[in-house]
């Protein structure tokens, strides 16, 4: 009976070792770490390009007496431009965003100015603009941000040097002048990981623009004594553009995980 006994503790014995060997031998495994948590508040700063159309709708007037010699059409042209901004969002209610911005542009959108009268045209450019506005947008996927926006704008028009339909210059011009009105549009942003490319804080975004400039009334001059010529020229200005830019966001630095 003491063999049995003492056999059957042994054996209780080598079985207890082997079992705390085997628990000794396990891997450690951390808990998952918690999924990257993306903000969108805070500053950021863009810059970039695009093309655009421009159209003028005008209609010619005679200078002294200011009566209209034609009915209003609509002239158009086209041209590219560079862009650079600065603004802030604030992200609320989980998927929306709101925020403030300005932007300046720069470049060469022409629109054709004409006085069939004089048998004389010439390309009214937009040299450069501004804009300050608001956006409002919903993200798509937490990189990934669609928005609308719209505001206020300001822009210079170059001096339009008139040419006759063979394209010789004819000595008459209009001179540069400034506007001012307001636009709208709405855009795509997204953070560069979208496309597999590991940059923190730095994004990429498309946006479609209309802006719209009020008309104004500007006498057709000779080149050397700055006299009118005799008829006037009435337009205004609308300007549509799309454009890619590159955007840095500051607030982008990663993350915030628990530790364990």
């Amino acid at each position: 009976m003491k063999k049995i006994l003492l056999a059957l503790t042994a054996v209780a014995a080598m079985t207890g070792s082997a079992s705390a060997a085997d628990l000794a031998s396990r891997p450690y495994v951390k808990a998952p770490m918690p999924a990257p948590v993306a903000n969108w508040t805070g500053f950021y700063i863009f810059g970039g390009g695009g093309g655009g159309l421009s159209n003028a709708d005008q209609s010619v007037v005679d200078t002294v007496s200011g009566t209209p010699l034609t009915i209003t059409q609509r002239q158009g042209g086209s041209g590219w431009f560079g862009t650079v901004g600065a603004g802030y969002d604030w992200q609320f209610s989980g998927t929306w965003v709101a925020g403030v911005f300005a932007d300046g542009q720069f470049g060469s959108i022409r629109a054709t100015i004409q006085d069939p009268f004089n048998g004389i045209t010439g390309n009214q450019k937009l040299e450069t603009s501004w804009a300050a506005g608001v956006r409002l947008g919903w993200l798509a996927a937490p990189n990934v941000l669609t928005y609308v926006n719209g505001g206020y704008s300001g822009a210079h028009f170059g001096q339009t040097n008139f040419t006759d339909l063979a394209g010789v210059p004819v000595g008459a011009h209009l001179n540069s002048y400034n506007r001012n009105g307001w636009f709208i549009g709405g855009g795509v942003e997204n953070s560069l990981n979208f496309f597999g490319i590991s940059s923190p804080g730095w994004f990429m975004k498309t946006e479609y623009r209309s802006a719209f400039y009020s008309a104004k009334t500007q006498d057709e001059l000779f080149d050397v004594s700055n006299v009118p010529v005799g008829n006037s020229i009435r337009a205004n200005s609308w300007n549509q553009t799309i454009s890619t830019s590159l955007v840095y966001r500051f607030n982008w630095t990663g993350p915030v995980v628990a530790k364990y």
